[in-house]
């Protein structure tokens, strides 16, 4: 079976997770200093707090722009069910916004329309690596006096008129799943521009506890004291993780352009074909592939995805409409909400796409598809 992502792991990555199981930090300690000062030439020099997953970023991100009771956050249904999953748990309510029909970010306009007295946080995901309108989501936000959030799980390493993912809202957050661009095995970070803002996701993802005796509310208690003013949870990233997330980095560039080669194969492959559409790339963005979305008819996508599956293709589906799953059809949310998106994810099945998939396991993948579409 050639799946549709997969991690990519050599033998520098393997002595750089080895060096630190030798040493004597296996968390807590300067490996993941480093993988945070790492980051930063990847961020636009935003800085960075590494934290367990691409969810606990999120909790993280939304925690750090003070999302809570009461408040609403605004976000595309096309993206993985953490993106409003970690704002519910501190309160929040979800607004969700159409996408663009060429690229499945969220649509500036849609999120116009969406906002609300309630509105605290607006959420851009950048769909399949390709960055989101941010600048003019930018300016909505600044109007409006909310935070601008980037769920970038998909985009470390993509550009977006010339800026880099992780400078362009006021918080980004991360996934280094091993299907990701980089992978920590699990993990994933939070970049924070403004400083209050870093402190409170530096908290929080710390169980809150603060060592600062110049912020303690109880002086002098000697060396060992600490304290938590508001509670938090241990989303740590451990050292031998951290590792792992540095040395890949160092490749990074080469599985973008990887990835861009790949894009480019496949698109010679597809575009033209009767019934099938090519993923978009606008110009004003230089993205990172995290997938390849191909869309095909909608009365025949799930034909075509099990004969694919049954010719040892492991396609996949990105996403199921975030609205439609049960948890908010619990709370009275109605398909239907946002056509485009729906008529999006109707058509779409996510091609295999990572580093080490081959030209051959490319035309392999092609040939497959063709004939998949075969009356």
């Amino acid at each position: 079976m050639i799946p549709y992502g997969h991690h990519d792991i050599d033998d520098d990555d393997v002595a750089a997770v080895e060096a630190v199981l030798r040493g004597e930090w296996l968390t807590t300690g300067p490996a993941v200093t480093d993988f945070e000062s790492d980051l930063r030439a990847w961020t636009g020099d935003v800085p960075v707090v590494a934290v367990s997953s691409g969810t606990a970023a999120l909790h993280v991100a939304y925690a750090a722009a003070g999302v809570g009771r009461g408040d609403e956050v605004i976000t595309p249904p096309m993206t993985f069910i953490a993106t409003q999953a970690t704002a519910v748990a501190l309160g929040a309510s979800i607004v969700f916004a159409d996408v663009c029909a060429d690229t499945a970010n969220i649509d500036p306009a849609a999120v116009e329309a969406a906002i609300s007295p309630r509105t605290k946080a607006i959420v851009a995901v950048d769909y399949a690596g390709h960055p989101a309108d941010m600048d003019a989501l930018r300016g909505i936000s600044d109007r409006h006096g909310l935070v601008l959030i980037e769920d970038a799980a998909h985009s470390l390493g993509s550009t977006y008129r010339g800026r880099a993912v992780g400078s362009l809202a006021d918080i980004t957050a991360f996934s280094f799943f091993p299907t990701k661009n980089i992978t920590t095995a699990e993990g994933g970070a939070v970049a924070v521009r403004d400083p209050e803002r870093l402190l409170r996701a530096r908290e929080f993802a710390r169980q809150g506890l603060i060592r600062d005796p110049a912020r303690h509310r109880v002086a002098d208690q000697g060396p060992w004291h600490q304290e938590v003013h508001s509670f938090g949870l241990n989303y740590r990233l451990p050292d031998v993780l951290a590792a792992l997330g540095s040395q890949q980095l160092r490749r990074l560039a080469g599985f973008k352009a990887r990835r861009a080669e790949i894009k480019a194969a496949h698109d010679a492959i597809y575009a033209g074909v009767p019934g099938l559409e090519i993923p978009v790339q606008r110009d004003d963005v230089d993205p990172i592939w995290h997938l390849y979305p191909l869309r095909v008819p909608a009365d025949r996508r799930r034909e075509v995805f099990e004969r694919l599956r049954a010719s040892g293709i492991g396609v996949q589906v990105n996403y199921l409409p975030a609205y439609w799953h049960p948890v908010f059809a619990d709370l009275g949310y109605p398909r239907g909400l946002c056509p485009v998106a729906e008529d999006f994810y109707s058509r779409e099945i996510s091609m295999p796409m990572f580093t080490s998939l081959t030209d051959d396991e490319i035309g392999v993948v092609g040939e497959a598809v063709i004939t998949a579409l075969q009356p």
